[in-house]
């Protein structure tokens, strides 16, 4: 558990007492007492309107605990009832603010608790926005040119308050960038040379933690001889998505053409079975008898002309 404190005195003399932890961690308040004595009252108040959340009352039996406003301490205080001491289990960032410990009895005393709880600290994200400057030059001494190689680099943190964030090159700082406000996003970018691999970090902290992120530049970075191969990589794609296309499409029409085919086949098979065929039958006909009737008392005449 990381916290500090700082002490002050107020112009009516009342202990004013600073507290920094993590969210997550606990934190005990105490008393300065060692032991309560039996006409001691000890109230312990939160935030501007003096909200109470525990007390101790020896002479009437009272030593209890509340959730406070909003119920933001439900289940997170706990109450030493030999000295009063307030401790705070699971801290959240809504529990900063200002804690007022009264003591009343043959002694009256208070003491302020100034609490601010910061929130966990995330890894900075590190991203390349590619080579930014490519140049070469020729030395009057040779012939051969040199070239100079740039990357800009952008480190970036989200959902943060109170921090600042920074670009070191060793142990130097480069540059960095502060907020106080709450919950906001914050990047820094920084161009690095591509010759000074694994030389550069990312820090984010606030006044109790860090968090370090160093860059990969082999990685992230490029040199000047590999801008063409993204353009190389593309056409290839291209060129191998362009000629899956094209077999796709031969694959689709031959199938289409071999299912067409097997659908007329069935066809003619299902026809030539719906036809029947009849067993031809051929009878022999009789012949008929010519009948010659005898003419009845035929007189035949001659003819004169």
């Amino acid at each position: 558990m990381f916290y500090m404190f700082f002490l002050c005195w107020w112009m009516t003399g009342v202990i004013s007492e600073s507290v920094s932890v993590m969210e997550g961690d606990s934190v005990v308040l105490n008393t300065d007492l060692t032991k309560i004595r039996e006409d001691d009252d000890i109230l312990w108040k939160f935030g501007v309107k003096m909200s109470l959340i525990a007390e101790i009352r020896r002479d009437a039996g009272i030593f209890n605990t509340s959730d406070g406003p909003n119920g933001r301490f439900r289940d997170r205080l706990k109450l030493d009832n030999q000295t009063g001491f307030l401790t705070i289990t699971n801290i959240l960032t809504q529990h900063t603010g200002d804690y007022t410990l009264e003591i009343s009895g043959a002694k009256r005393s208070s003491k302020i608790f100034n609490v601010y709880v910061y929130a966990n600290l995330p890894v900075p994200v590190i991203s390349s926005n590619s080579i930014t400057n490519c140049s070469s030059s020729s030395s009057s001494s040779s012939s051969s040119s040199s070239s100079q190689q740039n990357c800009s680099l952008v480190c970036s943190v989200v959902n943060v308050g109170h921090v600042t964030l920074s670009w070191y090159k060793g142990n130097s700082l480069l540059s960095s960038i502060s907020v106080s406000d709450l919950s906001i996003s914050l990047s820094l970018s920084l161009e690095v040379e591509y010759q000074d691999k694994n030389s550069y970090s990312c820090v984010i902290n606030n006044p109790i933690s860090n968090q370090t992120q160093r860059p990969d530049i082999s990685q992230l970075c490029h040199t000047c001889a590999d801008q063409g191969l993204p353009i190389l990589y593309i056409v290839l794609i291209s060129a191998a998505a362009a000629t899956g296309s094209l077999l796709i499409v031969a694959i689709v029409v031959i199938f289409w053409i071999c299912k067409k085919c097997t659908k007329t086949d069935q066809e003619v098979e299902t026809r030539e079975e719906e036809i029947t065929y009849a067993e031809p039958t051929f009878y022999k006909r009789k012949a008929q008898k010519a009948i010659v009737k005898e003419e009845d008392n035929v007189v035949y005449s001659s003819v004169v002309i």
